[in-house]
Order: C-alpha cells, then structure tokens, then sequence
C-alpha cells in the first residue's frame, strides 16, 4: 500500500487565504480608526463636562462666599483634578522656545490659552480642538456667569 505523502496546502489555497485577510484587514483598519477617534471624542467630552460641572459649583461657592457668582480666569482652576495631560505652564505667555504659546503641541495635552481665551486639546493623530471660554463680567451692576462655547477645529 502506497501512502500519500503529499498532505500540505496547495498554491491556489494559500492565495485565497492570502486574499481573504487582505479584504478582512482592509474592513477592519478603517473602523479601529474610528473607534479611536470616538474614544477621544468621548474622552475631550468628559473633560468638557468636568469643567462645566466645575465653573457651576465654583459659581456657586463663590456666591456663597462673595455674594456674587463668578468664574474663575482659568477654567481648570473650577476642577480639584485636572485631567491627564494638562499643561499650566502653557498658559499663553511669551516662552522664547518657537513653542505655539498657549496652544496644545503635543499629544493627549489639554491647555488654557489666557491669550484668546480658549481651552485647547490636541490628539494622537496631532488634530487640535478648542473652546472658547468667557469667565463674563464679574463687577458692576451688570455683572453676569460667563460661557463655554463647542467643540470646534483648531
């Protein structure tokens, strides 16, 4: 009796497999892609809220303890943790070094530019965002809460 000993793949089944991972990885790239961009979308949403949760409760602390609500000049002062990668360094004033002053430079970093009056965030795939931030007017008799705009492309 004769064995076979010709028991391995053949060329033509490689290739189909070959071609079914290619059109597997070509679906699934894109769509890990957009989980990461919608995992930061989610996470710079988190930190927005913090920081409107924040100014409420520092506005009211300050009513409390003033007699009038007010915000504070920089938004991340409202929270008692700021979120991983903030940078109060980056505050908008003049460093020297060519840096983009008051502007998010590096990934995952989240600033305050005092200058425009805006938080900004930059992401892993270096696109930035921000939102402006006006404490309002905190003397005179028309005194009012200020805002925090949306999300918008730096």
């Amino acid at each position: 009796m004769k064995k076979n000993l010709n028991s391995g793949f053949t060329l033509i089944e490689l290739i189909i497999v070959m071609v079914i991972l290619g059109i597997m990885a070509a679906v699934a790239v894109p769509r890990y892609l957009d989980s990461i961009s919608n995992a930061e979308e989610s996470a710079e949403d988190a930190v927005i809220s913090a920081i409107r949760s924040g100014l409420k409760a520092a506005a009211n602390d300050s009513l409390y303890t003033n007699g009038r609500a007010s915000w504070p000049t920089n938004p991340f002062d409202a929270l008692s943790e700021k979120p991983t990668g903030y940078d109060s360094n980056d505050n908008g004033t003049e460093s020297g070094i060519g840096q983009l002053d008051g502007i998010a430079d590096e990934d995952g970093e989240w600033t305050f530019d005092m200058n425009n009056s805006r938080i900004t965030h930059q992401r892993a795939d270096n696109s930035r965002y921000f939102w402006d931030y006006n404490r309002g007017v905190q003397n005179g008799d028309n005194a009012s809460i200020g805002s925090l705009g949306n999300r918008k492309d730096l």
